[in-house]
């Protein structure tokens, strides 16, 4: 593992990368070098992480070991063409926009390099983000070994093709949204029967998060641990039957398949 991990952008999902990496204690944050153009950002990475706040993208870019471009999909065209001519050989470009391609990125820094696509979420904060990697061919399996590492220290990591890069926010990245609209939710039912909302979060979202780890440490379809919950005649049956009839399933699924059609469309309006 080389020592000096860059990030241009300091938004939302960078300082959740961030937050993540320093509390795993992966990398000193000192070794953790951020620019972002406005100044507020810089400052709140700083006081919050402690990380290194340089004077630039380029400054990132020439120092940076991994160099994770936290920028909008939008603006990857022109940070590329900013540091083409700075970016080091050996530096692995860590790319974590929706609709941008290995060669949308090489393209547009003129030259072969080590590129990964991957998707992380919000969770990372909390050392929980469901990310997906899809590396290219000019990694070395230390190279992908190394950025496994670096995402597994804030959650979960899975290698997928880039086939399912286009796909994968409507079932990881984008999903904790559903969960937290979710908990919303069933709070405000809660509410309305009487609890006080601080009480009725912190239920529903333990709720949530209860279900998830119980589907991810018993290895059981999600479908039969439901039906142990659903007792013949009983109180959540009779909330599934109504779920159901609702169009739960069905609003979900709708869900995740626009935000998967969203995505593919904004992979192709990039040029």
């Amino acid at each position: 593992m080389k020592n000096i991990i860059g990030f241009i952008g300091c938004g939302n999902m960078a300082k959740a990368m961030i937050g993540g990496l320093v509390k795993s204690d992966l990398f000193k944050p000192e070794n953790i070098l951020c620019y972002d153009p406005t100044e507020a950002a810089r400052i709140h990475v700083a006081e919050e992480f402690g990380v290194t706040v340089m004077q630039s993208n380029a400054q990132v870019a020439e120092k940076a070991d991994y160099l994770v471009l936290a920028v909008k999909p939008f603006l990857y065209y022109k940070v590329l063409e900013e540091i083409a001519g700075i970016i080091k050989p050996s530096v692995v470009i860590v790319s974590i926009a929706v609709g941008v391609s290995f060669s949308d990125i090489k393209e547009q820094l003129g030259k072969e390099v080590k590129v990964i696509r991957t998707q992380p979420s919000t969770p990372a904060f909390v050392g929980e983000s469901d990310s997906t990697l899809c590396p290219d061919q000019h990694m070395t399996p230390e190279d992908v070994a190394d950025i496994v590492t670096i995402f597994e220290s804030f959650g979960k990591a899975e290698i997928i093709s880039e086939k399912l890069m286009e796909v994968v926010p409507g079932i990881a990245s984008s999903a904790p949204a559903y969960a937290m609209l979710l908990i919303e939710a069933m709070a405000d039912a809660g509410v309305l029967h009487g609890f006080p909302r601080d009480q009725a979060y912190r239920l529903s979202a333990q709720a949530v998060y209860g279900a998830a780890k119980l589907v991810l440490e018993s290895g059981e379809h999600p479908g039969k641990l439901k039906d142990q919950i659903c007792t013949p005649g009983g109180t959540t049956i009779e909330a599934v039957r109504v779920l159901e009839a609702k169009g739960f399933r069905d609003a979900v699924i709708s869900a995740v398949d626009a935000c998967a059609k969203k995505s593919l469309a904004m992979s192709k309006k990039q040029v």
